[in-house]
């Protein structure tokens, strides 16, 4: 389904209010096509993962992240994973200036996920100062929040991406790289390769990361450790949890509670990539 949140007139509209929002929720996985607008935008999900080409890098975010998109930065949505429920903000170009100058990933605090969450409920509603003040909240947590090296890159040749969008579709799919290669009509050689030379991981490792950013999400929300190893393809519970170790520094039980406490992201999520 190729929506867009707003109008490309409005997402390049100088005017008053300096922050948009917009959520939308849709049972069809969502794509947009290359664009830019002269509004910066923070967007992200409330669920699942998604796939985005900014400036030519194609990345996959997961639900716990936003991404920073700089006015008039050309970007897309290749696509959702699964059903749409996103959001988006758009600020005036105008305030941007104190804000990233490069595309990059956001961790979210808690308290931008809140400002932003109240911001939605201001559709055709006159602002006010306290409506004000908290879109300056908002910026200046823009500007503050670390940048963490998440995303997830993409491969750019077409039998590649076809595979790595059955994952991200699908992340516990266990074929393996000769399946893989089958089918997708890519040789095994040609997918080692190439996969190697345009995501700098091999196949495997890949794979493995991709998996590591959707336990971020069912963590997050709540799933118990064995649920969420299971629903990844780990039938050992062991060795998810190693993994998870790995590539975070933590435990999935430990980045579970000190999510449920509220505690700063940056010290699990700088590690993956």
């Amino acid at each position: 389904m190729n929506i867009s949140l707003i109008s490309p007139e409005v997402a390049s509209s100088d005017n008053e209010p300096m922050i948009i929002s917009a959520a939308l929720k849709s049972s069809s996985a969502k794509v947009t096509e290359l664009h830019h607008h002269s509004r910066g935008q923070l967007a992200g999900t409330l669920q699942g993962l998604m796939s985005i080409e900014v400036e030519s890098c194609q990345w996959i975010v997961p639900a716990t992240h936003g991404i920073w998109i700089p006015p008039n930065t050309k970007h897309s949505l290749l696509r959702s994973h699964g059903p749409f429920h996103g959001w988006s903000i758009y600020i005036q170009k105008s305030v941007c200036n104190n804000l990233p100058i490069k595309p990059c990933i956001l961790e979210l605090s808690s308290l931008l996920r809140e400002a932003i969450t109240r911001s939605m409920t201001w559709h055709n509603t006159e602002l006010q100062p306290e409506h004000k003040r908290l879109m300056a909240v908002i910026l200046d947590e823009i500007s503050i929040i670390p940048q963490v090296k998440i995303a997830l890159p993409m491969p750019k040749d077409i039998r590649l991406l076809k595979i790595a969008l059955a994952l991200s579709d699908n992340p516990s799919d266990d074929r393996n790289i000769n399946e893989w290669s089958v089918w997708a009509g890519i040789s095994r050689r040609s997918l080692t390769r190439r996969f190697t030379n345009e995501t700098g991981f091999n196949f495997t490792e890949w794979r493995q990361k991709l998996r590591m950013l959707k336990a971020l999400e069912l963590l997050v929300a709540g799933k118990p450790i064995t649920e969420v190893s299971l629903n990844l393809g780990y039938d050992n519970i062991s060795r998810f949890i190693a993994i998870f170790r790995q590539n975070f520094g933590v435990t999935p039980g430990y980045y579970q509670k000190a999510m449920r406490n509220n505690h700063p992201w940056r010290n699990f999520t700088n590690t993956i990539i």
